[in-house]
C-alpha cells in the first residue's frame, strides 16, 4: 500500500465517539484519517441498537450536566445541517426508592443545575403514563428534556459531514499497532502504515487491546437488550411513554418506548456481569438472557409483556468508578483517548467529538473534563 502523505490526526475507531471526533476535526480544516475495523454504524461494538437514551437529570454526577447542555446543542446543529431528525424528546423518568442512588442523584442534578422537574408517586406515574406498574414505595423524577437518539443515523451523519469537510475514511481495516514517534504517531494496520501529528483512539471495547496500559481500567462486559411486543401498543409510543431508568430490588433497568423496530425495549445495567474479550464474546442472546429481562417486563411493564420480538448483544466498557476516560495517554503524549463509557456514554458523542478535536489540535479543551483523567486510577 502506498502512504498517502502525513495527516494532522488519525482517528482509530469510527463508532459513536470516533465519528464525532472525525467530524469535528474535519470541520476545523484538519487533514484527518478515520480507520474503522468494521463498517460504518456496525453492530459489533457499543454504538448500535436503534435508540439510545439522552437525559439531563444525571444521577451519575451533577458535573455531567454542562456537557449535556452542549451535547444537546451539537446534536441539534447536526440535525439542522443534515435536515433530518435524530433526537426525539419523550421526557424521562428516574424511578427508585426515595433514598436510592438513582433518585437522589437525579434530584441533585436537577437542583444544582436548576432543571425543571416533577416528583411523582408510583400512582401519579401510572396515571400519567399507564405503561408503568411500579411498587408503591417507588418515587419518580420526571424531566421533560429527556428522550432518545438514533445511534446508527448519528454515526452515519457525523461520517457524512466529515467526508464533506475533506476527511479520509478507511473501513474494514484493522489497526495492529500505535507507536509514538519523535514528531507524532505511527499507526500500523493490516493494510499499511500512516503517520500523523496525533492519534485519537476511540476503540470502545478494543481499547485495552490497542493500549494495554488502559486494559485494567477499560473492561469489556457483555450486555443484552430485548424488544417485546406491547399488549397495549398505545401505552408505549414515544408520545405516551418516556424513556426511563428504574432501580428496583432485582437490579437497575433502563428502557424505551416502541420506535421503528417494533416493540418495547429494555435492558439491565451490567446485565449478567460477564467480563468478555470483544473478539470472542458470545453475540447470540440465549434463554437465560431472555428470562431475566422478561421477568422485569412482566413485573413492572405488564402491558408490554407480549412475545419477544428481538434481542441483541452489545458491550459496555467499564471503568472502576463508572466515569469516562477522556485524556492524553500521558501528559505529553501525542495520543488522545476516549474510552470506558460504561454504558452511559452515547448521548455525549457530539460533545466528546468536540473535546477530542480540541485536545488533538490545541492540546487542551475549554470543557471541564477533570473528572475523566487517566491518572485518577494510578
Amino acid at each position: 500500500m502506498t502512504q498517502a502523505g502525513r495527516y494532522d490526526a488519525i482517528v482509530v475507531g469510527v463508532g459513536g465517539m470516533g465519528s464525532a471526533a472525525l467530524y469535528h476535526l474535519a470541520k476545523r480544516g484538519k487533514r484527518v484519517l478515520g480507520i474503522e475495523r468494521f463498517g460504518i454504524a456496525h453492530d459489533l461494538g457499543s454504538s448500535h441498537g436503534v435508540t439510545r437514551i439522552i437525559r439531563m437529570a444525571y444521577y451519575e454526577a451533577p458535573a455531567y450536566v454542562p456537557l449535556l447542555r452542549r451535547s444537546y446543542e451539537l446534536w441539534r446543529e447536526l440535525e439542522t445541517s443534515a435536515a433530518e431528525q435524530i433526537l426525539h424528546i419523550t421526557g424521562g423518568i428516574d424511578a427508585g426508592l426515595p433514598d436510592s442512588r438513582l433518585f437522589q442523584g437525579a434530584l441533585q442534578s436537577c437542583i444544582e443545575h436548576d432543571l425543571e422537574h416533577e416528583i411523582l408517586t408510583s400512582d401519579q406515574l401510572s396515571q400519567r403514563f399507564p405503561g408503568f406498574r411500579l411498587p408503591q414505595d417507588v418515587q419518580a423524577i420526571y424531566q421533560a428534556d429527556a428522550g432518545f437518539l438514533m445511534p446508527e443515523r448519528c454515526i452515519e451523519l457525523h461520517v457524512a459531514g466529515a467526508l464533506e469537510h475533506g476527511a479520509a475514511l478507511h473501513t474494514e481495516e484493522q489497526v495492529r499497532d500505535i507507536v509514538e514517534t519523535a514528531n507524532g504517531v505511527r499507526v500500523t494496520t493490516d493494510q499499511g502504515q500512516y503517520e500523523a501529528d496525533t492519534a485519537v483512539i476511540c476503540a470502545g471495547a478494543w481499547t485495552g487491546k490497542l493500549l494495554p496500559e488502559l486494559a485494567p481500567n477499560a473492561v469489556p462486559e457483555r450486555q443484552v437488550l430485548i424488544w417485546t411486543e406491547p399488549l397495549k401498543p398505545e401505552a408505549y409510543t414515544p408520545e405516551t411513554f418516556p424513556v426511563f431508568l428504574l432501580m428496583v430490588e432485582e437490579s437497575h433497568f433502563y428502557g424505551f418506548p416502541a420506535f421503528q423496530v417494533p416493540g418495547f425495549k429494555i435492558g439491565r445495567f451490567h446485565h449478567l456481569e460477564e467480563v468478555v474479550d470483544p473478539d470472542t464474546i458470545d453475540r447470540e442472546p440465549n434463554a437465560r438472557d431472555e428470562a431475566m429481562l422478561r421477568q422485569a417486563v412482566e413485573r413492572y411493564f405488564p402491558d408490554a409483556a407480549g412475545p419477544t420480538l428481538s434481542m441483541k448483544a452489545c458491550m459496555f466498557t467499564n471503568t472502576p468508578d463508572e466515569h469516562f476516560i477522556i485524556d492524553r495517554l500521558k501528559p505529553d503524549s501525542a495520543i488522545v483517548v476516549a474510552a470506558g463509557f460504561t454504558g452511559h456514554g452515547f448521548k455525549f458523542c457530539s460533545v466528546v467529538g468536540e473535546i477530542l478535536s480540541d485536545m488533538a489540535i490545541d492540546g487542551e479543551t475549554g470543557h471541564d473534563v477533570g473528572m475523566f483523567r487517566v491518572g485518577r486510577f494510578s
